[in-house]
Order: C-alpha cells, then structure tokens, then sequence
C-alpha cells in the first residue's frame, strides 16, 4: 500500500522540522501556513471570518481570470523525495480538480518569490486528478536532492495538507569531525524505526528539533499493569559516532513520566539485521532514574568505550513519556 510505504520517510516539509510556505499566489479564503501542520486539519461547522468559511487549510477565492494557482515551501531538511500526500480534506464543494509539483535545489533564497517561473524547475508529478475530502498518496521516483517544492493546483480552491515524504540528505563531508552534533536529530538524517508501544503519541516526536510544545508532542507508552515492564524505541543515527552526551528531557511529563531510562547502543550496517533482534546490543547508559518535566543531561554517566555506534535503544521502567531525546556525539 502506498500510503504505509510513504509514511516510514520522513516528511520533509513539516512545520515541526522547520518546513516553512514562503509564497501563495493566492490565501485569500484559508492561509498558506496551515498546508505543513499536524494532523489532517479539522472543520468547525459555524466558524466564520469576515472572507467566508474558516478552514484549516490553504484555500485561494475563486478565480475568474486565467491561469491557475501556486504555492512555494522550503523543506525543513533538503533531502530525496519518495512520494506525496495532497490531501483535500473537509474540502468538498471547493477542492481542486487537478494539481501538479515542481520541485528545485537552491543554495540560496531568493528575494521576491512571486516570479519564479523562470527557475530551474523539476516537475516530479504531472498534473493529476484530485478528488473531494480525500488524502491522494503519489510515489516519486528521483534521486535528485531538493530544497523546495512548488504545489500548483488547477485553477484554484482548498488543500487542507501537504505532506513531502522523502530521505534526509547531509553532505558528510562538510562535516568537521570534532564538531560535536545531535547525532539522532531528524535533520542530521536520524530516523525512528522502531517500538514497542506509542499508545498516545508517536516515536518521531523524540528526534524533532524543537522544543516539546505539549504532552502529546512527545513518545508516550500507554500505562503497563506487567512487573518489570520495559517500553523500548530503536532509533538509526544519521552517521555512525562516538557518544558524548545523553539528553533525555521529560518536559510536559508530570504524572506519566517513566520512572528510569537506560540507553543500549550497536553498530551495524543493515537495518533488517536490528529489527529482526539478530544484533548485540552494548550498555551505552547505564539505569538512570528520571524526574517529572526535567531536562537531564547525562555526560560522566555515558559509558566512553569510543566505541562508534550507528543505533541507539531507549529503555525506559515501566511506561511513560519522553519528548526529546540527544544523542551528542562526533561522526566517525
């Protein structure tokens, strides 16, 4: 299934890793800003503002003149695109027919993002037919590496999100060796791939770049009744390091944090190979007890084997949540 498929890519243009929409010809009903945020987008049936309807999503006014509308984002990480998700919903009497996506690296912003069309544009999905309150899942087949997108829809109307699943690109090379980096960060390349239980919110959240906003913007396990219960999450290193520091910040966490974490650690080239539990894992960080809505910073505690890893493992006793975890390390 396409959808399942897409969804184990990172989405590149999320609001949360620092997507952003720099340019709409067009936002007069519903603001451009609402294409890159979380979830599907909702409806309130008596909402209004003075132009019309209130939607959560980006809606242009009905056109009546020629040609069609647009909208540019900057991905959060440039990376290799895999597929879309266009989705049109609660958009039902003013969905586009028809939308079609470019796609460009830059090496810099440009200045007046109203005339683009004279950019080097890659079009990596033809016009294609959309439907009314439906989510539409394109796969993308490239290997080019892309900075921004340009959504056209045909000739106007509402898209209520936008979603860019594809891989994190870094250029290691222009890494310095002794620079010491969030080594799980989604934006180094890390990527979540793995646990045992997010009941009520989702693994991804732990590697994001911002702050926690809130309890659901984290990894929570739902409560274990079991004794000795251990929830667990695999996360692949954007590049195999060496291990300095530990970050593990429960904020917003107050009654539901775990009790205690431990971090276990390999190195292996093939992630089939971790997921199939046919791979040693090393202590990384021995048992820590956690505190409710704290920032623990675990330096002296990491077990310095300089040994260079390319997955974590966090173990926590017995449930709970967490909102971020940092691995700081060097690249090796």
């Amino acid at each position: 299934m396409i959808e399942k498929k897409l969804k184990q890519y990172t989405d590149l243009a999320s609001e949360k890793i620092g997507g952003q929409v720099l340019y709409a010809t067009d936002d007069f009903f519903a603001e451009k800003e609402n294409l890159i945020k979380e979830g599907r987008g909702i409806f309130i049936t008596d909402k209004y503002t003075d132009r019309g309807k209130w939607m959560d999503g980006w809606e242009s006014r009905r056109k009546r003149t020629s040609g069609h509308d647009w909208v540019v984002l900057k991905l959060g990480a440039e990376g290799k695109i895999r597929g879309f998700d266009i989705d049109t919903n609660h958009f039902l009497g003013n969905h586009p027919p028809f939308a079609s996506v470019e796609a460009i690296h830059l090496d810099n912003d440009i200045s007046d993002w109203s005339n683009t069309d004279d950019l080097s544009w890659d079009r990596i999905l033809p016009k294609s037919p959309l439907d009314p309150g439906s989510q539409h899942f394109f796969e993308i087949d490239s290997d080019n590496v892309y900075t921004h997108v340009r959504l056209h829809i045909y000739p106007d109307g509402g898209v209520a999100r936008f979603r860019v699943y594809g891989d994190v690109y870094k250029d290691w090379s222009k890494v310095n060796p002794q620079e010491v980096m969030d080594l799980a960060l989604v934006n180094n390349c890390g990527k979540a791939l793995h646990c045992n239980d997010m009941f009520f919110s989702v693994m991804d959240n732990l590697i994001s770049p911002t702050t926690g906003k809130n309890m659901g913007d984290g990894w929570e396990t739902k409560r274990n009744r079991t004794p000795n219960n251990e929830d667990f999450v695999i996360l692949k290193l954007g590049h195999q390091g060496i291990v300095h520091k530990v970050i593990i910040d429960t904020k917003h966490f107050k009654g539901n944090y775990p009790d205690s974490c431990a971090i276990d650690s390999c190195n292996c080239d093939n992630d089939d190979v971790i997921l199939s539990n046919n791979h040693k894992w090393e202590p990384l960080l021995p048992q820590q007890k956690l505190e409710a809505d704290t920032e623990h910073h675990f330096e002296k505690e990491v077990l310095q084997t300089q040994r260079a890893v390319t997955h974590v493992k966090l173990k926590i006793y017995p449930d709970g949540g967490i909102s971020r975890l940092r691995i700081l390390g060097t690249i090796k």
